[in-house]
């Protein structure tokens, strides 16, 4: 079966996905009654410590949405996912919210903490302060920042032990390993569905229960056919950049003659690589794994990155990389010159696109792909 961007479809069932996105505010509000709930921004943020307390993480949403009340409170050239997830606050929508946990990675989102305390009404805020190097001295300095933020869940009444701890780690393990299946798939022809579902599908797990969501996705594998499927059309490519929620975007890469088959975004593949880490007891084991996940351009050095894009590249075949970058997303932009040369001294094709909050620029996108994928097929 193909959709009409002439992708060979499988037929599995991504309603229960499609579902949780479109219905995580009323879903939230009513779980807010019986389970507290604490939001995150980033990747960085150890969302098995917030689970294994008690409690329920999601990941805060931004999307197009048109910014009015946070005009007032934060500049132009804040990048537009802070602008609109802070709209959305300020209309009420995140009322389901006990607090926001943040790991600091990005100024932007750090000094924006202070304004959401000052203006939502909500409880607990703790930003988690993070080492930029693996040393001995940096795990030190980690661990002691990992048990502040235990006691700040103690004080919001949460409780964290070593096998609350431990349990929590199991269930995520388990989600990533399976979304890295799914990434896996997806390369190599063995998934074959259009982009926008395979990120709601990972754009689903943010909010969502990690027990239900496990479920879900373990269905989902359990029902593909292990055969490769008949290549979808379009050139492959890679997409870059740090979270990408306009689902839109995805059609048009498919639609101007691309087909997206692996990627390095907060809401893709550097969610979930390394799945775990291999400590000796829970919370070394939680050191492990956010001291050594795939590198993002705000704790990383380009020395880091090159190489670690570049085997994407190489392991999916792509043969271009499309960044798509949130407008003012300083970490990016200033990572994007040396690693956009370094592809490109590679033989790698590259197209930089920047988003904003309004959505009002599909035609320009629609044009620049359409040039870009007949560049690469040319």
């Amino acid at each position: 079966m193909a959709d009409s961007s002439g992708l060979t479809m499988m037929p599995i069932d991504t309603g229960p996905f499609v579902e949780a996105v479109k219905n995580r505010t009323e879903r939230l509000i009513r779980h807010a009654e019986k389970q507290k709930v604490f939001g995150w921004f980033c990747t960085y943020t150890p969302i098995e410590l917030i689970h294994a307390a008690g409690f329920l993480p999601v990941r805060i949403y931004g999307g197009t949405i048109r910014v009015e009340q946070a005009g007032s409170l934060v500049p132009n050239f804040v990048c537009p996912y802070m602008r609109t997830s802070l709209e959305r606050a300020l209309r009420g929508e995140y009322r389901y919210l006990s607090g926001v946990i943040q790991g600091y990675t990005c100024d932007t989102p750090c000094g924006m903490m202070n304004i959401w305390e000052e203006n939502t009404g909500l409880g607990l805020f703790h930003t988690v302060p993070l080492p930029y190097n693996a040393s001995e001295g940096a795990r030190a300095f980690y661990r002691h920042t990992l048990n502040e933020l235990t006691g700040k869940l103690a004080e919001a009444g949460g409780k964290t032990g070593p096998a609350s701890l431990q349990r929590s780690l199991d269930l995520y393990a388990e989600i990533r390993k399976s979304l890295l299946r799914l990434h896996e798939l997806r390369a190599r022809d063995m998934f074959v569905r259009p982009a926008r579902d395979f990120y709601t599908i990972a754009e689903a797990g943010f909010s969502l229960p990690p027990e239900d969501y496990l479920t879900y996705l373990t269905g989902l594998i359990g029902a593909l056919d292990y055969k490769k499927a008949a290549p979808a059309g379009g050139i492959p490519v890679l997409v870059s950049g740090s979270i990408v929620e306009q689902m839109w975007i995805f059609d048009l890469i498919e639609v101007a003659g691309g087909k997206v088959v692996a990627d390095d975004l907060c809401n893709g593949y550097r969610f979930c690589e390394p799945a775990d880490g291999p400590g000796k007891d829970p919370i070394e084991r939680l050191i492990d794994r956010y001291m050594h996940r795939f590198p993002c351009p705000a704790r990383s050095t380009i020395e880091d990155r090159v190489p670690r894009v570049r085997e994407l590249v190489e392991r999916s075949g792509a043969r271009g990389v499309i960044f798509l970058f949130q407008k003012f997303c300083t970490p990016h932009l200033a990572d994007y010159p040396a690693l956009a040369g370094e592809l490109k001294n590679s033989g790698i094709p590259v197209l930089l696109v920047e988003m904003d909050e309004s959505g009002n620029i599909e035609g320009q996108l629609k044009t620049r792909f359409q040039a870009f994928f007949e560049i690469i097929g040319g």
